[in-house]
């Protein structure tokens, strides 16, 4: 097995359930540290943070990730223990195994690779890891961002090891996200007896009519580069289980997923609009998770790209599609993100899954990129 396998299996028999970080980022850090990187960890809370840094001058490449998982779900639907790593047909099962624990590892193996055959390297390597990525990202990414503006250290670079591939290895990279727009409502009503409809106010029916014009509503067309902008509610409750009482109060929470041809402030003005014309009486609470980014074609895109075909020999897509990452962090320091990692069809679900030759092929993706940009002290910033 090569290593990035076997630090792939390190780090999947560590139950990092959000935010936990169960060691992981210490055994990252004693590796880097081995191969000349400064640790500093920045721990908020009880989120676990790790800034490694290897050189002093620009350009800064970053590889960017995550330590956390999702919960496994029901282990009786697992074909075997989520938590313990298995290998069956060459592929290599567990919790955290394409998201992204093997994107971890790709990273690390890479960088080691690549620092024991180009010691003098061009400008600096850096890793951002979190263990806040799949909980609330309050304390993670977010708050080592905020640490680094303030110190005035800047990213050129940043490839974020989330899943982006689509079908195969590479056959897609992530240029940018759309922007996450939450909201908690709360319709008020008056609760009564269903044979006396006259003497309540049905929340439930005041909401259906707005709700139909906000769920059929076409937002907008998108841009070149962003699909346009959805609306999808996550969760509705009202009733108090009787089938006899109306109730008084119903509560949904929905999301937009929007293009950078909106605003938040145009969003929020549409959404309530809609509502006041309806005659709804609510209360919303609103909560923004992500501003869109993208990263234009130019230096990372292009040698990520090259490094991905000089693998695989197909050129890969570029994609804004999916949902938000830690990159929205990122980019605001001026840095070009790209996320390139592995396949993304079983993140989340039970029995998720990394076809190990993937793995091997992020590893080589790495390298090359790593090559491109840093493998020589006099190189300019164009690969």
């Amino acid at each position: 097995m090569s290593q990035a396998i076997d630090l792939t299996r390190d780090l999947l028999a560590r139950r990092s359930i959000t935010p936990a970080d169960e060691g992981c980022q210490e055994l990252i850090a004693a590796r880097l540290a081995q191969i000349g990187f400064v640790i500093e960890p920045l721990p908020f809370g009880n989120v676990t943070n790790l800034w490694a840094r290897r050189g002093r001058s620009g350009p800064v490449f970053c590889f960017a990730g995550h330590t956390d998982v999702v919960p496994s779900g029901p282990h009786e639907e697992w074909h075997s223990d989520p938590f313990v790593p298995a290998l069956r047909d060459g592929v290599l099962y567990g919790r955290g195994a394409a998201d992204m624990k093997s994107g971890l590892a790709a990273m690390v193996t890479a960088a080691e690779e690549f620092v024991a055959t180009h010691p003098a390297h061009a400008g600096s390597i850096a890793f951002l890891i979190t263990s806040d990525e799949e909980g609330p990202s309050i304390d993670g990414t977010q708050r080592v961002a905020e640490v680094l503006r303030m110190r005035g250290e800047h990213i050129d670079w940043c490839v974020v090891g989330e899943p982006s591939s689509e079908v195969s290895i590479g056959d897609t990279i992530k240029v940018g996200r759309r922007g996450s727009l939450s909201g908690r409502l709360t319709v008020h009503g008056v609760q009564g007896h269903v044979a006396y409809p006259q003497l309540a106010d049905n929340p439930i029916h005041t909401l259906a009519p707005a709700l139909a014009e906000l769920v059929s509503r076409k937002w907008d067309e998108g841009t070149e580069h962003f699909q346009p902008t959805t609306f999808q509610v996550s969760n509705l409750n009202a009733g108090t289980g009787a089938p006899n009482v109306i109730p008084g109060e119903l509560k949904a929470r929905f999301n937009l997923r929007y293009s950078p041809v909106q605003t938040l402030t145009r969003l929020k003005t549409t959404v309530e609009d809609i509502l006041r014309s309806h005659g709804v009486r609510y209360t919303l609470e609103w909560y923004v998770s992500g501003e869109p980014f993208y990263t234009a074609p130019g230096v990372l895109s292009t040698a990520v790209a090259a490094a991905v075909a000089e693998v695989t020999g197909v050129p890969p897509k570029l994609s804004t599609a999916g949902g938000t990452s830690d990159g929205r962090f990122i980019a605001p320091l001026g840095a070009e993100v790209v996320e390139l990692g592995v396949v993304s069809a079983t993140i989340h679900k039970v029995n998720e899954c990394v076809r190990v030759a993937d793995i091997e092929a992020l590893h080589r993706m790495y390298c090359n990129l790593l090559r491109r940009l840093l493998a020589h002290p006099t190189k300019s910033r164009s690969p």
